[in-house]
């Protein structure tokens, strides 16, 4: 397994700067935000995606998957396929979509399914053209796909070299999956973890109890690494783990917790594969 960044948090840093950071963290590379005013954007990603790759590769790190716009959502967008055809040039084979909400006071959830699964036949088409898969990521708060199984409602048929599960810790805990149940739903279709602790707060709401999600550092949430890693390595899980880094800290603290974050997950890794 390959231990990664999601460079979000780091809009700010240049390319040879997150190869600093990297090397100084032990990381093998990022998942690597191209949206507006991060470095490379749809609007340069046919020039800089592929320079950003080999950046990369040079310093002996990967790009294994890049995340794209939250409003990235549909085939005939007219940015998807020349991202996608840089992505190919720059031999990086995830991507990221956005998310698809739904309100079931407004939609129909089935309706809604239906139409997500045409789009993804879209998808489909275009990942094979440009051979790379086109990943959907498991989000809490009223997401299409908000755990592995409400995902599977989405993906399952399509061609698993193409069109992936991007499962996520932290939101699958908050959701309540337990996570060798969904890895057992999506393991045809896993291509990439997300790693986040989270927990789920009570609030007062009405005179009475609701949930708030939290993100805290690893490790002071309700998510079982131990089992986490333990049933990846289990199942022959041999991609990337991206760290997220949307632990809420004060700015102060940001810095020291996210060396934590990274040597608690190294740790963790070492101990399941048995080194």
């Amino acid at each position: 397994m390959q231990l990664i960044a999601f460079s979000k948090l780091f809009k700010e840093k240049s390319m040879d700067e997150l190869v600093e950071m990297a090397q100084q963290y032990g990381l093998e590379g990022y998942d690597l935000c191209v949206r507006s005013e991060f470095p490379v954007n749809p609007d340069n990603v046919s020039e800089e995606l592929p320079r950003a790759a080999k950046t990369m590769r040079d310093a002996g790190l990967d790009i294994p998957m890049i995340t794209a716009e939250g409003s990235l959502l549909e085939p005939d967008d007219p940015t998807a396929e020349p991202i996608l055809a840089a992505m190919d040039e720059a031999d990086v084979r995830l991507i990221k979509l956005g998310y698809f909400r739904l309100d079931p006071a407004e939609q129909d959830y089935w309706q809604e399914v239906a139409r997500i699964r045409t789009l993804f036949e879209g998808w489909e088409k275009l990942g094979e053209k440009h051979n790379v898969k086109i990943c959907y990521h498991t989000h809490s708060n009223r997401c299409m796909g908000l755990n592995c199984a409400s995902l599977m409602h989405l993906i399952q048929g399509f061609d698993p070299a193409h069109i992936g599960a991007y499962i996520d810790t932290g939101h699958m805990a908050v959701e309540g999956e337990e996570w060798a149940f969904g890895l057992a739903m999506v393991r045809d279709y896993l291509s990439i973890v997300a790693l986040k602790d989270a927990i789920a707060l009570r609030e007062e709401k009405n005179g009475h109890g609701a949930p708030k999600r939290v993100f805290p550092p690893a490790g002071q949430g309700i998510v079982d690494w131990t089992a986490v890693f333990a049933e990846l390595v289990r199942m022959g899980f041999d991609g990337p783990l991206s760290v997220h880094c949307e632990f809420q800290v004060e700015e102060d603290e940001f810095v020291e917790t996210l060396e934590r974050e990274i040597e608690f997950f190294k740790t963790h890794l070492a101990k399941a594969a048995g080194k």
